[in-house]
């Protein structure tokens, strides 16, 4: 009887096999390149050419972020402070540090200190500074605990599935405008009084900040209301204290925040 098949069908199960491994080789391997800190920069920590803490200088002296990075609500783009911001301070303490030096030539002869960078989005994306932060997002989200940080790291990955779990879900994140440089922020430190208060005196009143939290948590619309109805109501729903939940909720809907999660919001 004639053979059915041709002889090099004998070892089609082993080639099968041998592309099949190869296969799960090469998906594994990509996955695991793509979610290695490696590749997400999570910890990335280049030396500076001047060793400047953050951890002294934020964490300890409670400067403002930004004082040295003074266009990070104004502009697109973040900066580092010139080397006349670092001398408003050095011209009369540690005036003479060895570890100054640097800071000192780029004043006298005005080249920039050469720091390197830490934080950088690839060139096809897009992302704005000011927009973020003039909507309550905190440098803390982003950068991690920066007061804390002797030499700052990368503490995020900044990849995509990254930034649309916020964009999907930004309440989580809000924080009111004061506290988005405040590394101790606690929404239950805030007083609910006050925090109703400033939003009243944006133009927003009881009704509509009523209106947002029943239609947040699903409660049936009551139409109306006073300010101790509200207060009555974020304490019944939420507690005596303040939850971020609370805050967020009312602040994306003050502030009518909807980020969007289509390609071409920062793929540009």
């Amino acid at each position: 009887m004639p053979q059915f098949f041709p002889r090099w069908t004998n070892t089609l199960p082993l080639k099968i096999v041998i592309c099949l491994v190869l296969l799960g080789t090469g998906v594994t391997a990509a996955v695991w390149i793509t979610f290695t800190p490696k590749y997400t920069r999570v910890g990335y920590q280049p030396g500076q050419p001047v060793p400047y803490s953050h951890r002294i200088h934020v964490g300890e002296l409670g400067m403002d972020c930004r004082y040295c990075h003074s266009f990070a609500e104004t502009s697109s783009h973040s900066n580092v402070p010139t080397a006349e911001t670092c001398m408003n301070c050095h011209r009369q303490v540690k005036a003479q540090s060895p570890n100054l030096a640097p800071v000192r030539e780029a004043y006298a002869t005005g080249k920039p200190v050469e720091w390197v960078r830490v934080h950088k989005s690839p060139d096809y994306v897009y992302f704005n500074h000011s927009v973020h932060l003039n909507r309550g997002i905190s440098c803390q989200d982003c950068h991690g605990r920066v007061d804390e940080m002797e030499v700052v790291h990368q503490a995020e990955p900044h990849s995509m599935g990254w930034c649309l779990e916020c964009h999907r879900n930004p309440s989580k994140k809000l924080r009111p405008l004061g506290e988005v440089v405040n590394f101790d922020y606690d929404p239950a430190s805030l007083e609910r009084e006050a925090f109703y208060g400033d939003l009243m005196a944006e133009g927003h009143d009881a009704p509509e900040l009523i209106a947002a939290l029943e239609r947040a948590n699903g409660l049936a619309p009551s139409g109306s209301g006073d300010f101790g109805s509200l207060m009555t109501l974020a304490e019944k729903t939420f507690g005596e204290t303040m939850k971020q939940e609370e805050v967020g909720q009312q602040l994306q809907s003050a502030w009518g925040i909807h980020p969007p999660e289509h390609c071409s919001a920062c793929h540009r």
